[in-house]
């Protein structure tokens, strides 16, 4: 066991408290990273404030990079020092979702309450997403780390191990959209923001941001964006239309809102998809009429984490901002200790921030 500080979840929609907790060295299989950087993602606020239920007391963070600092039985191609992205993507490699290149649907369960975090008296601790990276240190299967460079800065390493995976990933893997077709783009913060990215990378013809907030919308022309349009007007849709000539051939819904995706299947040409990103909280429902998109061969798609493979996407990744393709460090909006966790989480909810992230030293 190591003694470890790490900010604990004791109640939903309360403070976290910064404890010191144990973590027990890796199984076969695992290893021991040493964080460096954690952003902040809303999934870990929702979980938070008890959207998606789960138990508690939890230590959550899943978007995070540091070096391994120590190796399981087993473990192959680590050395301890390699830099590394700790994603949330625990995949057990044998099930029919992994055969079949859909590890981010890992069908073999695991149980964060059995994992690897203690509280220093022995009682459980949960650890959330199978990554608990609110802490110092993280114990996670191999299967959730890939090696990177030493060129990259760990604060935009964090990023790609959710955010930039999930909106990228989205346009490229779930809607595998093809030069030359038009996107939309359901909220303009960090997943959206990569999304627009990816569509963009993609050779997509034109990209149309949605959001609340029009210095979003100014924010989503600098990485990719030609047109943005405000979604509190009545009909946002049919300025969306003017804007790409017809509907779109993919809508992406980047946010936790079920009324987006209601409104969604709007902004949709005939045979468009509408790729579902944004997770809402637990028994939130929308509406369509399927009658509609029945008749347009339309379709809704879910997408989680990009649908990647971690270890084809993301070296992928890094290779596109080391070549100036994509804007990485532009999405970190501002930096904080592990004991500012708390004002963190509140400038993030605030809807302003594109992500923050927790540094460790």
């Amino acid at each position: 066991m190591t003694l470890i500080k790490a900010a604990v979840a004791h109640a939903f929609g309360q403070p976290l408290s910064i404890e010191e907790v144990e973590l027990a060295h890796p199984k076969p299989g695992e290893v021991e990273v040493t964080l460096d950087a954690c952003a902040i993602c809303h999934s870990d606020i929702t979980y938070l404030d008890g959207g998606w239920g789960g138990s508690l007391p939890a230590v959550y963070g899943h978007e995070a990079a540091g070096r391994i600092s120590r190796l399981g039985d087993g473990v192959t191609g680590l050395k301890p020092g390699d830099a590394v992205v700790v994603t949330l993507i625990r995949s057990c490699g044998t099930c029919a979702s992994c055969c079949t290149g859909r590890p981010t649907g890992c069908e073999t369960a695991y149980d964060g309450d059995k994992g690897p975090l203690s509280m220093p008296d022995g009682s459980k601790l949960h650890q959330a997403m199978a990554s608990g990276a609110f802490a110092e240190r993280v114990v996670v299967a191999q299967t959730q780390v890939v090696k990177i460079g030493d060129d990259i800065p760990m604060d935009v390493a964090s990023l790609i191990a959710c955010g930039v995976i999930t909106g990228v990933g989205a346009v490229v893997n779930a809607a595998q959209m093809r030069p030359g077709q038009d996107a939309v783009v359901i909220g303009a913060g960090g997943v959206g923001l990569n999304a627009i990215q990816g569509a963009r990378i993609a050779g997509a013809r034109r990209i149309v941001a949605v959001d609340m907030l029009p210095e979003k919308l100014d924010i989503a022309m600098e990485f990719g964006a030609t047109h943005g349009v405000l979604a509190t007007g009545e009909t946002p849709w049919v300025e969306a239309q003017q804007a790409l000539g017809r509907g779109a051939d993919a809508v992406f819904v980047t946010v936790g809102a079920a009324g987006a995706y209601t409104t969604a299947p709007n902004y949709l040409a005939s045979g468009g998809k509408v790729i579902m990103v944004g997770m809402p909280a637990t028994g939130a429902a929308s509406s369509y009429e399927a009658g509609n998109l029945a008749a347009a061969s339309q379709a809704m798609i879910g997408s989680k984490m990009g649908d990647v493979v971690i270890q084809r996407d993301i070296p992928w990744i890094v290779d596109l901002y080391r070549q100036g393709r994509l804007k990485l460090d532009e999405l970190i909006s501002a930096h904080w200790s592990l004991e500012q966790i708390n004002e963190a989480i509140a400038d993030t909810k605030t809807g302003s921030a594109k992500r923050n992230v927790i540094l460790f030293k």
